[in-house]
């Protein structure tokens, strides 16, 4: 029984990060020191964990069953530690791996997430902040901060706040082209799409009626982006109308760069979600910061709240053109 533990992380590290290169990469270590610490595990146990190919390696039924029971017992060494640790000062001692949208993580995540730090100086952070999808298990994190609908039925899942939307375009672009006074008058304007321009973006909006189904329409425009806050920024410039989040809108609503436009009709809202794996235990860092995160988020979120400091900005001032 006496093996090296940390060759067994090393393991773990290599099937939740998919491959030996993407967790050497994370772990800060040479892809040959790593494989080697891997080997050295299946001398030991006398049986192969891994099968090896140019494209990737994959678990054996000896190593999926391997890392099953050695997850669980890393799960619960963690609840050890959180124990004992910090048992006299109420200090949280550990470590946080964190995914989460780059401008959500900037503005709004980061200030709650430094605080907290401060609150724990015995707590290590890393902070991944990315727009593109992120696999929370093999990618190692223990928290991912997840903006709209939830498809991962692997994770657990706790809300942290509504995440408005909202129509929006400069005062300049209003004053040029007017705005629209329908849903449907919508596809008259230029519209600041997010994603490809082979995909045909739509927009929805919540229905009428209780029960109804959603309210959909297929937007065009000359401009497509894959950044919420390089929408903005063409809102800003006068591109055309763009559907963005509260909390990328805000600070320009207050400022008065950007007008909202039909507040009567608003869009369908998303949902900001805490996530993280099922294990059997949680550690006591991810309970203190969600816990945190939804106090701070839950009821007013601060991006809703910056947007109500100064005048409500409509378009009543405005001198519009009719189209």
């Amino acid at each position: 029984m006496d093996y090296d533990f940390s060759d067994i992380r090393a393991y773990i590290q290599v099937v939740e990060n998919g491959g030996i290169n993407a967790a050497a990469s994370r772990l800060n270590v040479s892809k040959s020191q790593l494989s080697a610490r891997v080997a050295r595990l299946e001398g030991e146990l006398h049986v192969k964990l891994l099968h090896r190919s140019p494209r990737g390696v994959a678990l054996t039924d000896a190593g999926q069953r391997f890392y099953e029971h050695m997850r669980d017992v890393l799960a619960r060494m963690q609840q050890a530690v959180d124990d004992v640790s910090g048992e006299e000062s109420g200090q949280i001692v550990g470590s946080l791996r964190i995914a989460a949208p780059m401008t959500f993580g900037t503005a709004y995540l980061g200030p709650l997430l430094y605080a907290f730090m401060r609150e724990h100086p015995a707590l290590d952070l890393s902070l991944d902040l990315d727009d593109r999808y992120v696999d929370i298990l093999s990618g190692g994190y223990d928290l991912g901060v997840r903006i709209g609908r939830l498809y991962d039925s692997s994770l657990m899942a706790r809300r942290i706040a509504a995440s408005r939307r909202v129509l929006v375009c400069s005062p300049e672009y209003a004053q040029r082209n007017g705005v629209p006074e329908t849903i449907e008058d919508i596809r008259q304007h230029d519209c600041i799409c997010y994603g490809s321009a082979s995909v045909a973006p739509y927009w929805q909006f919540v229905p009428q009626e209780e029960g109804e189904a959603p309210r959909q329409i297929v937007v065009r425009g000359r401009v497509h982006l894959n950044n919420g806050e390089s929408m903005r920024d063409a809102a800003i410039a006068g591109l055309g109308i763009a559907a963005l989040p509260m909390f990328i809108a805000a600070p320009a609503l207050r400022d008065h760069k950007l007008i909202e436009l039909l507040p009567e009709s608003p869009l369908t809202a998303d949902t900001i979600y805490a996530v993280y794996p099922q294990t059997r235990y949680v550690s006591r860092a991810v309970r203190a910061l969600i816990d945190t995160l939804v106090a701070d988020f839950e009821h007013t979120p601060p991006w809703e709240r910056d947007n109500l400091r100064g005048k409500p900005n409509t378009i009543d001032s405005i001198d519009l053109k009719s189209r």
